[in-house]
C-alpha cells in the first residue's frame, strides 16, 4: 500500500465559502472525501491542512520519521512567499504535485511566481477539484513506473 499526503495551506480551510466564483463551492471535507473514495487502488491517503506556516513546515518534516510515497501539495499563498516551505520539501526528498484550484497565471501578477515548482514533479493550475485528482494519478504513475 502507497502512502500519499494531502497537504493544504492557508485559507483552503474555507473553501465552499471563500470566493466561490474562483474556488467553487465543494468544501475542503467534501473535497477529502471525495478523494478517499476514488484513491487508486493500493493508495492510502492522509490529509492536512493549516493557516500556520510553522505546522505545515513541522508536518512536511514528520516525513522523515512517518515516510510517505508522494505529496500533493495545494501551498495556497505560501507558493509565492515561502522560501522555508520549499527547503522543507526539498528535506524530505518525497516527489510531490503542486495543485492550485484556479488559473495563477490568469491572476494578479504576485501569484505567477513559485517557489515550489521547480522542483515539483509536476505543476497542475486552473483545473478546479480535479487537479487533486490529477496530482493523484500522476503520482500513482510515478509509483507504477
Amino acid at each position: 500500500m502507497s502512502k500519499i499526503l494531502v497537504l493544504n495551506g492557508p485559507n483552503l480551510n474555507l473553501l465552499g465559502l471563500r470566493e466561490p466564483d474562483i474556488y467553487g463551492t465543494t468544501t475542503l471535507q467534501e473535497l477529502e472525501n471525495n478523494l478517499s473514495a476514488n484513491a487508486p487502488s493500493g493508495i492510502a491517503l492522509a490529509f492536512f491542512q493549516s493557516n500556520h506556516e510553522g505546522q505545515m513546515i513541522d508536518r512536511i518534516h514528520r516525513v522523515m520519521d512517518e515516510p510517505v510515497d508522494g505529496i500533493v501539495i495545494n501551498p495556497g499563498a505560501w507558493t509565492h512567499t515561502s522560501v522555508a516551505l520549499r527547503d522543507a520539501l526539498s528535506a524530505v526528498a518525497a516527489p510531490f504535485v503542486e495543485v492550485h484550484i484556479s488559473n495563477v497565471h490568469a491572476r494578479e501578477p504576485f501569484r505567477h511566481h513559485s517557489h515550489l515548482s521547480n522542483i515539483a514533479l509536476a505543476v497542475i493550475v486552473g483545473c478546479g477539484m480535479q487537479g487533486y485528482t490529477f496530482a493523484l494519478e500522476t503520482l500513482n504513475q510515478r509509483l507504477k513506473s
